[in-house]
This record gives C-alpha cells, structure tokens and sequence, in this order.
C-alpha cells in the first residue's frame, strides 16, 4: 500500500481571491504529497470552486521554470496566466 507524507500545503493566490471576493465561492487547499519509499510526488492543486453568478472550476499548480500559465478551468479545458483568469473573471461581475 502507497504511503504518502505531505511536504507541502499550498495557499491560496491573494489576487485571485480579491478578484472573486464578490461570488460565491470555496476553496480547497492544495498539497504536494511525496510517495514514501520512492522519488515520486504527488501534486494536489489549489482548487476555487465558484458558484454564483457564474458557475467555474479553477485549479491552480505549483508553477515550474517551464510553464507560465498555472490555472486551469476545467469547464474551458484550457490553461490559463493570472491576467487572464483575472479578466475572465471580470466578464462575470454583476
């Protein structure tokens, strides 16, 4: 069985929830996990689950050299910088 130890607990983006502060939303705390007995891990993104005015998933990954668009809505299926999430989300204000 697969043991996990949790290096890391990922906080939420402070500008991505200044820009939802107006809906309704949730967010789950992401983690990045190391497989015990291995050189694996296991990367659970920060998720904001917004329900009102507009229902979007959000993900956001721990961000490497490489890539430069850590979000992902998965009702797009697209990735995402935070200007753009920022912009999308400014379509949705009331």
């Amino acid at each position: 069985m697969l043991e996990f130890k949790t290096t890391q607990t990922l906080k939420p983006n402070a500008e991505i929830l200044e820009a939802i502060k107006d809906y309704t939303y949730k967010v789950k705390k992401g983690t990045i996990k190391h497989i015990l007995h291995t050189n694996l891990q296991v990367i659970e993104p920060t998720e904001y689950l917004i329900t009102y005015p507009a229902t979007l998933t959000i993900l956001e990954y721990q961000v490497n050299e490489i890539s430069n668009k850590p979000f992902y809505i998965t009702e797009y299926n697209q990735k995402y910088n935070l200007k753009e999430i920022i912009q999308i989300l400014n379509k949705f204000k009331v």
